[in-house]
């Protein structure tokens, strides 16, 4: 071994910095470890902050930069590395990196780990040809310097941004086309920055309509007439169904990044309030419901629930409206603060704050709309909380960074009712049994654990319908796992798990295929998939029929580009998953 590889050597084996970079999705560029697998989707597709002007910050003991190699740095820290380790780099699913850290360890230390990876779940970002050795050298100077920070985007900035594009006097008081509306989906076509509509019955594409950046999720109103979703821009479009074509009436930006969206499904408010997380700041807006006026606005930087420390950037990564209460609950990811918002008074607001766990993510309700079931992914655990007596029920130790989307709901034909999540982390699926009544014994308890095709997964899928259980893996660093899905018979669950060539299926040329996001239609007799390409590939979306597990049909065609989620009217409206 030459001295430089001891040097090497050695470095590494000192490593106590686990810098994950981040990655974009691209095929192969992941490693094998789940730590990668994490990385890739906390940084997939980039932070809008990227674009946004920020001053230099110049730490005199840091390594020099020049003002247009430090606008470099910070665009390659927000689209590969602020997903895990925060905006202001203060450590979020990813460790810290400010100053105080990295000035100490010094660029070659660095550059090496920037390089050649690490085990913690770094990707080997030098040596697999992503970053150039200038680029490294770049990024190792960048991070000692001081953090820039974004502007802030209140109440001024959101009204500049909002307009009624159909004011509600003007809309039509019945629906104004012939749609099944119960069968309707809406489908993210994510880098094109649109959403597709799509006629479940006919398999059609009813129209196309310009969103945001990067739409994360799209959710229902009360009434299934109005349809929210929310980019990675922050950009909210409210559409409204009953057009003659439907089309968007409102828009609103509530901030620089957010993920989430809901409206209110309380008796006497539907339809009445919205409300919208953001990544950057770190708050959450309430808006009225048919116009998106943006109502009032609630910072979520705080104090941790564990070791109970101060962080500046709480992102809100998830939302559900409370069917018991006029509330909203509101997960604040560093935090594992859940805040139980009470939107009945807006002047005098009132709201529950429960202590969960940190790095709370995604989740959904269980069968009977009682329970929410959130994952703090990086804490291992599903947080439950009940939201009837707004208090915590419990926190569920399961596999590694839970990733459920809503999760699953079914009955275990050993265990009762069971809510089920599967993992980033590990190929295994936690199944946590939900009824404290009639099976008191395994309720808030870990009851079964299957094993799947592997880790990588982030979507889990059932309907009471249905006796098959859907779990993609579109993460996997393994092409034949990435591009296929596992089924399990419900009843059955030892018996293992039926794979099916959802991405051969589609016929598609080149590209990665990754086969995202089981959802059911509103009859619960089909599922679709998402078949995932990059922008300049072709993507498709493919049809299974349930009962018989055999294609139906293939959506596809210049429009469906990078389709990713896709939110079935009637499920969302009802929280059937």
């Amino acid at each position: 071994m030459n001295h430089a590889n001891k040097r090497i050597t050695g470095l590494l084996a000192l490593a106590v910095l686990p810098f994950v970079a981040g990655a974009a999705l691209a095929q192969g560029t992941a490693g094998h470890g789940s730590g990668k697998m994490e990385t890739i989707y906390e940084s997939s597709g980039g932070s809008p902050l990227a674009n946004e002007p920020m001053h230099q910050n110049v730490n005199p003991k840091a390594p020099p930069m020049t003002e247009a190699e430090f606008n470099r740095g910070k665009e390659i820290y927000f689209q590969r590395c602020a997903g895990c380790h925060g905006v202001l780099r203060k450590g979020a699913t990813g460790k810290p990196l400010t100053p105080d850290i990295t000035l100490d360890r010094g660029s070659d230390y660095l550059k090496v780990f920037i390089n050649y990876g690490s085990p913690a779940g770094m990707p080997n970002w030098g040596t697999s040809g992503e970053l150039t050795e200038a680029e490294v050298d770049l990024m190792a100077r960048y991070v000692q310097q001081e953090p820039p920070t974004p502007p802030e985007y209140g109440m001024k900035e959101m009204e500049a941004s909002w307009k009624v594009l159909v004011p509600p006097g003007k809309r039509p008081t019945r629906q104004m086309n012939k749609l099944n509306l119960k069968n309707l989906f809406s489908v993210t076509l994510r880098d094109a920055g649109k959403i597709a509509l799509i006629d479940g019955d006919s398999k059609k594409i009813v129209t196309i309509v310009k969103t945001g950046y990067a739409v994360h999720i799209s959710r229902m109103s009360a009434s299934g007439r109005y349809l929210f979703v929310i980019g990675r821009d922050a950009k909210i479009d409210l559409i409204d169904l009953w057009l003659p074509t439907p089309a968007t009436v409102a828009e609103i930006k509530i901030g620089l990044e957010a993920r989430s969206v809901e409206t209110s499904k309380y008796k006497g408010y539907e339809d009445k309030v919205a409300v919208a997380g953001s990544y950057w700041p770190p708050q959450f807006v309430i808006m009225d419901g048919d116009t998106l006026k943006p109502r009032k606005i609630v910072s979520t930087r705080g104090m941790t629930v564990d070791p109970q420390e101060y962080h500046p950037e709480p992102r809100v990564a998830s939302i559900v409206a409370s069917h018991y209460h006029p509330e909203f609950l509101v997960n604040a990811k560093e935090t594992g603060k859940i805040y139980m918002v009470d939107y009945s008074d807006l002047d005098n607001l009132k709201m529950t704050v429960i202590d969960a766990a940190r790095f709370l993510h995604d989740g959904g309700f269980d069968s009977t709309g009682r329970y929410m079931m959130v994952a703090a992914n990086a804490s291992n655990k599903i947080a439950v909380v009940d939201t009837k007596e707004d208090k915590l029920a419990a926190l569920v130790d399961v596999g590694k960074t839970p990733h459920p989307g809503r999760g699953a709901n079914f009955i275990d034909p050993k265990f009762g009712p069971v809510w089920a999540t599967s993992h980033l982390g590990d190929e295994t699926i936690s199944l946590i049994g939900t009824d404290p009544v009639k099976h008191k014994q395994y309720a808030w308890k870990v009851v079964r654990t299957i094993t799947g095709q592997g880790g990588g997964s982030l979507f889990i899928k059932t309907h009471p319908k249905s006796s098959n259980l859907w779990v993609d893996t579109p993460l996997n660093p393994d092409a034949a796992l990435s591009q296929s899905v596992a089924v399990f018979d419900i009843n059955h669950l030892d018996k293992g798990f039926t794979v099916l060539p959802i991405g051969e299926w589609a016929k598609l040329g080149e590209g990665a295929k990754r086969i995202v996001q089981p959802e059911y239609n509103a009859a619960g007799d089909e599922v679709w998939f998402s078949v995932w390409s990059a922008k300049d590939k072709e993507s498709a979306i493919v049809v299974v029929d349930d009962k018989t597990r055999t294609l139906k049909a293939v959506i596809k065609g210049p429009e469906i580009v990078t389709p990713t989620g896709k939110f079935n009217v009637y499920n969302t409206q009802h929280d059937i998953y």
